[in-house]
């Protein structure tokens, strides 16, 4: 299934802790990644990294890395696993803000709503053991695992949680001011 509308893709989206057995095709695996690909990011920086994972065994090690986390039994059962991981060096740090986090967390999102376009399921975990993680994947030195999430078809539909409406969140001119 393929959305075109935008909005269809953003008000759909899930994170999906239940998948069925079946196999991704490997061109709309290739299209998820290549729609990360094309995230945005400081300076044009890119300094991401994906580690697509198929292997039964180094999904259960990965599992295992998320030992308090909803989503170890998904990393499981899906049949794919992506990682994100980055170079901070690779990107900037302006006032104290490390970059190579808002970059990455773009590019994951892009990845996230293009699975979701394409009729797969995500589920972005970032409670995980890091160096369980690094060394698992055999990831460089210098790089940091930023995220992961599991990536196959959803075995379960679930339905929108609650929002905090605009006038929650959204001012005007300044601070504390309603937004109209």
């Amino acid at each position: 299934m393929i959305f075109i509308n935008w909005e269809e893709v953003v008000t759909s989206r899930r994170s999906i802790r239940k998948y069925r057995p079946d196999p991704v095709d490997e061109e709309i695996l290739k299209k998820v990644l290549e729609d990360a690909r094309l995230a945005p990011s400081w300076k044009n920086l890119q300094c991401w990294r994906f580690i697509v994972v198929k292997d039964e065994d180094k999904r259960q090690q990965l599992a295992r890395a998320l030992p308090s986390n909803p989503a170890q039994k998904s990393i499981i059962q899906a049949p794919i696993t992506i990682v994100l991981c980055a170079d901070p060096q690779a990107s900037g740090d302006h006032e104290g803000k490390p970059y190579y986090l808002v970059d990455a967390g773009i590019t994951m999102q892009q990845l996230v709503l293009a699975a979701t376009a394409y009729g797969l399921g995500t589920c972005w975990a970032a409670l995980f053991e890091e160096e369980a993680i690094k060394k698992t994947l055999n990831v460089p030195e210098g790089y940091r695992v930023v995220a992961l999430t599991p990536l196959g078809h959803p075995a379960e539909e679930k339905k929108p949680r609650p929002r905090k409406e605009l006038s929650e969140i959204v001012y005007m001119d300044n601070w504390g001011e309603e937004f109209k």
